[in-house]
């Protein structure tokens, strides 16, 4: 209790000071000196990109995706299904690129836990999708009906365990038999009697195998990211949260569901975004606790230009995804505010943020623009074209990184990064990222 409140009673700028602090020491035994030097070398250039202030150069995130798949020459459902060769793989990868951030093997979810759970929300290759491929695919639907936000609105979990998982997860599809837990209520055993129905058991039994398989998954996946630590090498991201609109058009309503919505049910879809405006940043804040990284990544997939006006973005988009945003810089940590596609139309929308406590990574926004709207006041990354990176010459890789850090580099506050994540390119390309980070990023 004595630590809870000693931390409740630091500001937010002194919660990020420790939780940057933590961040820099790691719970990780260093293979050498040198190692944990260039460790934490690389994160203070972060950091201080972070604060807006000029770092010795500026630091790279490489966007690899799922590029070290390609690069250990295995498919994506080989590092799916066998978590040796998926890690190995990232071994690899660390091994032989320079790099100032890691992004770990867990970007690679198991096929098996996604088998036993029976999941209908994505495919992947060999279930839905040819072996071969080297992605994965989200299944869009209305997980939530038009006419369920009062039962979402009364009881979130209820929800969430009698109407979405069993319609996400097809070996959980006899959830909809159970009682609400609220009856247990005065007599604890209550929700026992669904549990009686052979169908329900074997639901749960396959939570308790699927988490077995997962716990097999997370372990070679924690000792794979400590091993790349103790090389020198730091995690970026701390955990993830959503945006509050994308929460509902992404995972419940669905495309469609969503924009019905927002002209026949305004009302309803702004409640229930303030209802889990909390909740997604509690379950930030217990991830980057848990991680002791401070960076929340937030994918914002349907807040981009082609999506919705800025009328519409400044009452639906905007307001709830400012409270996540202040409520995790309130918390200490850095929300790293990933605007896919373009956000030309929405760069003085979102400029009203305390100064340097966001890290905005643009897709295909005017980098230009960006740094002059926020460069005072953010730090911006992006935004190297995958298709360049994909198809492009080293040369040309080099080229536009070179453009982009004399543009958006003036002054610091700037990641180098590509506009998204890549699977299968020339190796040199990304090489050629760093290559030019060194030769043009230096302060």
């Amino acid at each position: 209790m004595t630590v809870e409140k000693k931390w409740a009673e630091l500001s937010p700028e002194e919660k990020r000071e420790e939780r940057f602090k933590r961040w820099l020491s790691p719970d990780v035994k260093f293979s050498s000196p040198e190692a944990e030097k260039a460790y934490k070398a690389r994160l203070t250039r972060i950091i201080e990109a972070i604060r807006l202030r000029e770092p010795d150069r500026v630091p790279v995130n490489l966007p690899s995706g799922y590029f070290p798949t390609y690069y250990a020459g295995i498919t994506l459902r080989t590092a799916m299904y066998d978590y040796d060769e998926l890690c190995q793989a990232w071994l690899k990868f660390m091994q032989d690129f320079d790099m100032d951030t890691f992004g770990g093997p867990g970007l690679v979810f198991p096929g098996r836990v996604s088998e036993l759970l029976d999941t209908r929300i994505s495919k992947w290759p060999g279930h839905g999708l040819p072996a071969d491929v080297r992605f994965h695919q989200f299944v869009e639907g209305e997980y939530m009906k038009a006419d369920e936000y009062d039962v979402f609105l009364n009881d979130p979990s209820d929800f969430c365990l009698r109407f979405y998982l069993p319609r996400t997860l097809g070996a959980l599809e006899p959830f909809h038999r159970l009682s609400p837990f609220t009856h247990a209520l005065g007599m604890p055993t209550n929700f026992l009697a669904s549990c009686t129905m052979p169908d329900v058991q074997a639901a749960f039994q396959s939570i308790v195998d699927a988490g077995r398989e997962l716990g097999k998954w997370w372990e070679a996946v924690e000792d794979c990211s400590q091993k790349v630590m103790s090389e020198g090498f730091p995690s970026f991201w701390g955990g993830m949260a959503m945006a509050p609109f994308d929460t509902f058009a992404d995972t419940l309503r669905g495309t469609r569901g969503i924009v019905m919505d927002m002209y026949r049910q305004p009302d309803k879809l702004l409640e229930a975004m303030e209802k889990v405006t909390p909740l997604n940043i509690e379950g930030a804040v217990s991830a980057a606790n848990a991680s002791g990284g401070p960076v929340i990544f937030m994918p914002l997939h349907k807040g981009d230009d082609s999506f919705m006006s800025n009328k519409q973005y400044e009452t639906f988009y905007w307001p709830t995804l400012e409270k996540v945003i202040l409520g995790l810089v309130d918390e200490g940590l850095v929300p790293l505010l990933f605007a896919e596609g373009s956000y030309n139309r929405r760069l003085e929308i979102i400029k009203d943020l305390p100064r340097g406590v966001v890290v905005w990574h643009f897709d295909q926004t005017d980098m230009a623009r960006a740094k002059e709207v926020l460069g005072d006041s953010a730090c911006i990354a992006g935004n190297v074209p995958a298709s360049l990176i994909c198809t492009g010459t080293p040369q040309a890789v080099k080229e536009y990184c070179r453009q982009l850090i004399e543009v958006c580099g003036k002054g610091g506050g700037y990641i180098l990064t590509g506009g998204a994540a890549v699977d299968k390119c020339n190796p040199d390309n990304l090489r050629a990222m760093m290559t030019a980070a060194k030769e043009y990023g230096t302060y």
